[in-house]
């Protein structure tokens, strides 16, 4: 069945993750002659509630702090999980037991389990991810780590060396792979891999980084996806930058040597289109990007296997973005498409459709580089208008560094919204040709089914492997390495200028190369 199971590692992910399941949850038809294009069974388990009753909930375990999953446990109406602490305890004496103020049910929340038509939410009605959560998850899925509390000012969970002890004293006690992630795999028949999100400009990048060394020493070869959350950083004190740019240092250089690929997300500092309206201090806002990007670009993972033209697996992907073999990272992308006016003549008509400058596009392939100038790429590879994948604290010096014509090695492009007509032709050589003659234009998956996917919005999105890689990893590094600890500067710096180097491979950069 293609299955994937997901791992939510922090509050950052979870925000993401929420609106990733709230998207899956909007694809299921209830009507007998709607069908949906997507396979429910790739991110979705069967099973049977308490009652006898059949459930349908999502193949992921949810890694939190104490306070992180605000309402969410007592709101589950399938499975009674709170049970009595006093009744559970393995002490044989006296139990008293200490109660928290329980959290307050969100109006959202509180509508659904009414059946009420659900309030508008705003970024001050959300207080936790899981106060616009739609759907009900297995009492496996919920992992609270009580060790530490969310948005603690005494012992904040920020340093890279808490992510690695909790790890190593969770997993001698309880064997977290055993308990949490192994029933989950067990279900599947032919699993296509792991996704997992998590943050890695806090100390759950170093958590992340030993559970994927887990799964490694478990699972051997299986695919491993990581997508890494980056908490905007405008306004924070410089301490905090600082600790955030080396805990993501730390991060690429642990996870790109055990992942299959790492994809990572941060808000450009750039202004974004104007067609993107969101406030940067608001995590749902900027989850709500990044939720839509890793959505749209990973569709054809869970497509029908039916349509074989779209549908793919992360394996499959993962040879394909990972060219010479030492690409593990990769940039990601995104470009809103303004839907036809429905006001104009030619509603439905793709000629109506604008991209982020309100100019009018005709064709999925209109908008990419097509030139060679110093600041673009070969021809026929999309440069979208929101780069997420830019590091968020990086300043690279445009006076001492020139700028470098951009290589793409690999590219996968998503677009989602109303069928485009494509311009494909058929080289001499029998090998399919884009618009400007690439031997081997970038694979783009399509879903076009509008009376199911209801977006408003078309979205294209762009996963590519790219020497803007190199320049970033480099970056990062020169800024990073004054601040780690002389233990371990030296290995980390080593492992970085490694990354970079891999993105040098199978090209030849000429007098574009420039001193490190």
């Amino acid at each position: 069945m293609r299955e994937i199971i997901t791992l939510q590692l922090g509050q950052q992910s979870n925000y993401v993750a929420a609106h990733f399941w709230n998207t899956q949850e909007s694809y299921f038809t209830y009507d007998a002659g709607e069908e949906s294009p997507v396979d429910h069974d790739v991110h979705f388990r069967p099973g049977l509630g308490e009652d006898g009753t059949e459930t349908f909930m999502p193949r992921t375990v949810i890694y939190d702090l104490k306070g992180g999953f605000g309402t969410l446990r007592r709101l589950n109406a399938l499975y009674d999980i709170s049970g009595d602490a006093a009744a559970s305890s393995l002490w044989p004496g006296q139990a008293v037991v200490h109660r928290q103020q329980p959290i307050g049910a969100s109006a959202y929340q509180e509508s659904l389990e009414t059946g009420q038509a659900p309030p508008e939410l705003t970024t001050s009605t959300v207080r936790y991810w899981s106060d616009f959560n739609r759907v009900f998850y297995h009492p496996r899925s919920i992992v609270q780590l009580n060790e530490y509390e969310l948005n603690s000012t005494i012992m904040p969970f920020e340093k890279w060396h808490m992510g690695e002890e909790l790890f190593a004293n969770l997993d001698k006690e309880h064997d977290l792979l055993d308990r949490d992630l192994r029933p989950f795999v067990e279900e599947a028949d032919q699993m296509q891999g792991i996704q997992i999100m998590s943050g890695i400009d806090d100390a759950w990048g170093s958590f992340a980084a030993k559970y994927i060394e887990r799964i490694r020493d478990e699972y051997g070869k299986m695919p491993v996806w990581v997508f890494g959350i980056q908490e905007p950083t405008r306004g924070l004190p410089r301490e905090k930058r600082l600790l955030k740019l080396v805990n993501k240092a730390r991060a690429l250089a642990e996870l790109s040597s055990q992942a299959s690929l790492v994809v990572p997300l941060a808000m450009p500092e750039e202004q974004l289109p104007s067609n993107i309206q969101l406030d940067p201090a608001s995590p749902w806002h900027v989850s709500a990007l990044f939720a839509a990007t890793i959505e749209s670009t990973t569709l054809y993972t869970r497509l029908k296997t039916t349509d074989r033209i779209y549908s793919s697996n992360l394996g499959h992907m993962t040879d394909l973005l990972n060219v010479f073999g030492r690409q593990t990272i990769a940039n990601i992308e995104m470009s809103p498409i303004e839907p036809p006016n429905p006001t104009q003549n030619g509603t439905n008509n793709p000629e109506n459709l604008t991209n982020a400058r309100g100019e009018y596009i005709s064709n999925i392939y209109d908008n990419v580089v097509d030139d060679e100038s110093e600041s673009g790429s070969q021809k026929g590879t999309a440069h979208l208008a929101v780069d997420l994948s830019s590091p968020q604290d990086l300043r690279l010096d445009s006076r001492t560094r020139r700028s470098r014509k951009r290589y793409v090695f690999s590219q996968v492009r998503t677009y989602r919204g109303p069928e485009i007509e494509e311009t494909i032709e058929d080289s001499k050589d029998g090998n399919a040709t884009g618009r400007f003659g690439m031997s081997r234009p970038p694979k783009v998956h399509k879903n076009n089914n509008r009376s199911v996917i209801k977006e408003r919005m078309a979205i294209r999105t762009s996963l590519s492997t790219d020497t803007s890689v190199m320049d970033k990893v480099r970056g990062l590094r020169t800024a990073a390495i004054p601040y780690i600890g002389l233990e371990d500067r030296e290995m980390i710096g080593n492992e970085l200028a490694e990354i970079a180097d891999g993105y040098k491979e199978g090209w030849s950069s000429g007098s574009d190369d420039d001193d490190d």
